[in-house]
């Protein structure tokens, strides 16, 4: 099975999001072909969720897992020190008052 780019997955995943009319934005471009991809979920109440993608070496399951979470502040502190260990990531921002982010659709691991 071919590894789909870091760039087609972030247009697609974004494509997704604006069929559901959830905004979303690409605030750090990381590397087109390889980079990964930190997706950071705002609330607007203050309060933030950061996901990555995790890979289970056992199964060879791509999923969705939770990195951090907290005030917005904080969460941004994380994905700082996120680009400091990867300069190459890429980070989406989806703002959401309902929490919704799409990563636990089918699809999207």
């Amino acid at each position: 099975m071919a590894k789909l780019t870091s760039r087609f997955w972030v247009d697609a995943y974004l494509t997704r999001l604006r069929m559901f009319d959830i905004p979303a934005f690409v605030v750090a471009h990381g590397d087109d072909s390889g980079g990964a991809v930190l997706v950071k979920l705002s609330t607007l109440d203050g309060k933030a969720v950061l996901f990555q993608r995790s890979f289970d070496l056992m199964t060879g399951e791509r999923s969705w897992s939770e990195l951090t979470s907290g005030s917005d502040r904080d969460v941004d502190a994380s994905i700082d020190c996120q680009k400091g260990f990867d300069p190459d990531v890429w980070v989406i921002e989806v703002e959401d008052r309902l929490g919704r982010h799409l990563l636990d659709q089918e699809g999207l691991s």
